[in-house]
């Protein structure tokens, strides 16, 4: 059994990696964490207690956090005190709080995914081999996300553009076409053309819990792991792409 503790837990993905959660005989939440002055502070959500203090949680087995990127770091220097093993779908993290991540995985394991959907990083593996495959095609990357998004392009999609551009390409994140839309969870499509054909690969969320699912993958898989630096490829496929 793997005992979990969650971030953001009454927030819209604290709620469904709580429920998901419930559904996998393997995995069990014990702790839930919010931000100081949170209404549920002291509740419990399905029988899960409801805090604003890490140290208070009882033993657990892996954090999982899905909150702003602010909160993410301070969560991670704590869990770094405490060694315990992290699974961070957060995104729009910037330089410096990304380095933060690099460092702390010298003390800890730590799977660290723009997007953490297991069919998202399957795209991520064909778009390398067609980028490797189509030297020369002319590339257009376009993401759609809803209209409460902050960061743009997405990390998905800039993640993207480094996939094909580790094959020779050169695409720059300012020409990602980004729209923010509606409810739009989340989609992601790139366009190889030349001047005889045109090939399309896209990937489509139509809710929230492929990110959760592939999250509690991902805490199930760490928690034997060597400190370190985690991607959702390792996760998958054993291997970063």
């Amino acid at each position: 059994m793997v005992n979990i503790a969650i971030s953001g837990i009454s927030g819209r993905m604290g709620r469904r990696i709580l429920s998901l959660s419930g559904q996998d005989k393997d995995l069990r939440v014990v702790f839930g964490l919010e931000r100081p002055g949170h209404p549920d502070i002291g509740k419990e959500i399905e029988r899960v207690k409801v805090s604003e203090k890490i140290s208070s949680a009882p033993e657990f087995d892996c954090f999982i956090d899905f909150t702003s990127p602010q909160a993410t770091i301070e969560h991670l220097l704590e869990l770094v005190s405490l060694k315990k093993p992290v699974v961070i779908g957060t995104t729009g993290l910037d330089e410096k709080q990304l380095k933060i991540i690099r460092d702390s995985a010298s003390n800890i394991p730590i799977v660290f995914a723009p997007n953490m959907s297991i069919g998202v990083n399957l795209l991520f593996r064909l778009l390398k081999e067609a980028a490797n495959t189509l030297k020369g095609y002319r590339v257009q990357v376009e993401e759609a996300h809803h209209i409460h998004k902050k960061d743009a392009p997405s990390g998905t999609a800039k993640k993207i553009a480094e996939v094909i551009n580790s094959q020779g390409f050169d695409i720059k994140f300012e020409d990602i076409k980004a729209i923010r839309e509606a409810e739009i969870i989340g989609d992601h499509k790139v366009v190889f053309e030349s001047d005889v054909d045109k090939i399309e690969l896209s990937h489509s969320a139509k809710t929230r819990d492929i990110f959760v699912k592939g999250a509690l993958v991902a805490a199930k898989w760490v928690i034997d792991k060597q400190p370190g630096l985690y991607s959702m490829e390792d996760v998958l496929f054993g291997e970063a792409i």
